[in-house]
């Protein structure tokens, strides 16, 4: 097979022809099969966020490590079956039936720098495209399909970042965290403040959920993963530059962070000058209900940066007699927001979690999707209740929701981030149902069934329903 390698500013075009599945899993074992084999026997899990919750201690945990090496490789597919669509725009999801595949594989490699300190950078290659290049539906079905995407493999650099650990003194021994990807195995004290900074995603530290996050292993819908209307600071592949500081003491957590937003809304460039920049907090409260754990956090964020007004754009298509154009009214503004998030432990194998999120309606969406109202809530039970301990299963529902300013602009032809029907002559909540099955079919083997439900995709009564069918295979090594 010939090889052609192209540099380019911000990632690395590697040319090979279009690789099925199957082509992907023998470059995985033939390049990283090695890895592997070296690493084998020191319990590979789940890839942890940047700052979030940390592997459980152990008392059979390692020793401190001076670095690591960990992998993954996830395919997605999914499909759509043709729906009902009197009509159609630029930015809606094909009424014909239509299936794409997304597939990446990473390596999260770690290297200790001094007490408490460690460098960690996460290279990976991706290929596909999300359905209809990623348009349709404002609760997007698939977690890992980009707003960009190549039918060749391509090389990005998602996370490169620094944490520093800083534990306060008084404590007991701290217990020692194992070996994991994104995380080196060592003490972790239970009070303590971490610093991160770099270029990593702001989900890998605000608006974690243990049953709802990570669309390599539950769910996959955007807005089921993260809260809907959390517009957070991003390129078009979900990274950006920034820090974060989080303060953890007894049954609390607070955490703030200042991020760069992309140059112009979803733009793939992002302003690392940070003319253009986002400000989040959150607070974290953790309590026991019948002595099972579960977390409340609150969020709050802001966006200041070049941004249209919906009520702007449409009133210069009336002064023109033209089609709403976001573009031509930004001017430099801000856009805050608001989300709850609820995840609760109701026994030993199921979980429960609830999401809520509004933000101000009146600016278009800078980075995430056309979401100015949400809802999400769902279940997760692990399979210990039929003897398959390692299986998972999931339910969740979201209600979507657009302000009136936006219910304007999209009814005058505008088009935004991720959806433009060319019209909306009947709006309705975008309403979503998403169950999943993650079966364990090898030692870090899993491959999972998923099927969603999406009803008035785009806010559109006249369109759908759509019904969306998933396969994923996930491995770690």
């Amino acid at each position: 097979m010939r090889l052609i390698i192209t540099l380019k500013k911000d990632n690395v075009r590697i040319e090979a022809g279009r690789q099925s599945v199957f082509g992907w899993v023998r470059i995985l074992l033939l390049f990283l099969a090695p890895a592997g084999a070296a690493l084998a026997g020191e319990g590979v899990v789940t890839p942890m966020p940047v700052g979030g919750p940390a592997p459980a201690a152990t008392d059979n945990a390692p020793a401190t490590e001076w670095w690591n090496l960990h992998g993954q490789f996830t395919s997605v597919e999914q499909y759509h079956p043709a729906f009902s669509s009197p009509y159609q725009g630029a930015n809606s999801l094909s009424p014909k039936n239509n299936g794409r595949e997304t597939v990446d594989l990473t390596a999260f490699a770690g290297v200790r720098l001094w007490n408490g300190a460690a460098l960690y950078v996460n290279p990976e290659i991706d290929q596909g495209f999300g359905l209809d290049g990623t348009l349709g539906i404002a609760g997007f079905p698939s977690g890992e399909a980009y707003k960009v995407g190549a039918s060749y493999p391509y090389f990005r650099l998602p996370r490169a970042f620094v944490r520093q650990i800083i534990g306060f003194t008084g404590q007991e021994p701290a217990p020692s965290l194992a070996d994991a990807a994104n995380v080196l195995a060592g003490p972790m004290p239970a009070d303590k403040i971490i610093i991160t900074a770099g270029k990593f995603s702001v989900v890998d530290v605000f608006d974690a959920n243990r049953y709802a996050h990570d669309p390599r292993a539950d769910f996959l819908n955007w807005s089921i993963i993260d809260s809907g209307a959390f517009d957070y600071a991003a390129d078009s592949w979900g990274y950006t530059y920034g820090g974060a500081i989080e303060w953890t003491q007894s049954w609390w957590s607070v955490r703030g962070g200042v991020f760069a937003l992309s140059k112009v809304p979803n733009g793939k460039q992002i302003d690392s000058q940070f003319h253009q920049f986002a400000l989040i907090t959150e607070f974290e409260e953790r309590h026991q209900v019948f002595s099972h754990p579960g977390k409340i956090k609150l969020l709050g964020f802001v966006n200041r940066g070049r941004m249209g007004s919906y009520e702007d754009a449409v009133e210069l298509a009336r002064e023109t007699a033209t089609t709403p154009n976001i573009a031509l009214v930004r001017r430099y503004a801000s856009r805050p927001g608001l989300a709850v998030n609820l995840e609760q432990e109701l026994s030993a194998d199921l979980g429960g979690f609830i999401r809520a999120s509004i933000n101000d309606g009146t600016q278009e969406a800078f980075e995430f999707t056309e979401i100015n109202k949400s809802f999400a809530t769902g279940l997760s039970l692990r399979g210990n209740r039929w003897n398959r301990s390692d299986d998972t299963v999931g339910l969740a529902a979201v209600v979507n929701g657009l302000s009136s300013a936006a219910r304007d602009y999209f009814a005058a032809g505008g088009m935004g981030i991720l959806i433009g029907d060319g019209r909306l002559p009947d709006y309705g909540l975008e309403k979503i149902v998403e169950t999943y099955y993650s079966m364990a079919v090898a030692e870090h083997l899993t491959i999972s069934a998923d099927f969603q439900s999406v009803v008035d995709p785009a806010y559109s009564r006249d369109r759908g329903p759509v019904y969306i069918f998933g396969l994923r295979l996930h491995s770690e090594f």
